[in-house]
């Protein structure tokens, strides 16, 4: 009898793709300072050959917009955290800041996709527990950023 073979894992969408890449930019900016151009090159640089498989205007959006909007995400994040921004870990303060951009700027993602590509990012990058700390932190940022969306489907949900 042969054992079980695995199924590979599914591929990757652009859009997952963006979403990792910027992270990395995030984390570097946040860990750094660094110019987002520097950033965006070193980036680059080190997902060669397969930075082209991503969704380059959603990175873009996400990379630059975060870093330009840095504060203003980090002043809509400060209403859920438990803490100051600067003294959450460096991957998951950059997960944040990415469901935080998504769900102001990128109106064409449902604000739960928004979320659990985030906490999926957060499993993928960040601490033990972090994903559940992201789940909460961004489910609350969601009533704020897109009241009519979240209150529309936790009304179809009965909640």
């Amino acid at each position: 009898m042969n054992p079980p073979q695995k199924k590979p894992a599914p591929a990757k969408s652009a859009r997952r793709r963006s979403r990792e890449y910027a992270l990395q930019g995030l984390y570097e900016w946040l860990i750094g300072g660094s110019d987002a151009g520097a950033i965006e090159a070193h980036v680059r640089e080190q997902n060669e050959g397969e930075f082209d498989k991503c969704d380059r205007a959603h990175f873009d959006a996400l990379l630059h917009g975060g870093i330009n909007e840095a504060a203003a995400l980090d002043a809509v994040l400060a209403k859920h955290v438990d803490r100051k921004t600067t003294e959450l870990s460096p991957v998951e303060h950059a997960v944040l800041m990415i469901g935080a951009y998504e769900l102001r700027h990128c109106l064409d993602v449902p604000y739960k996709v928004a979320i659990n590509e985030a906490v999926e990012l957060a499993k993928s990058f960040g601490g033990t527990d972090g994903h559940r700390y992201v789940n909460g932190v961004l489910d609350k940022a969601a009533a704020d950023l897109r009241p009519q969306e979240v209150a529309a489907a936790r009304a179809r949900a009965g909640r």
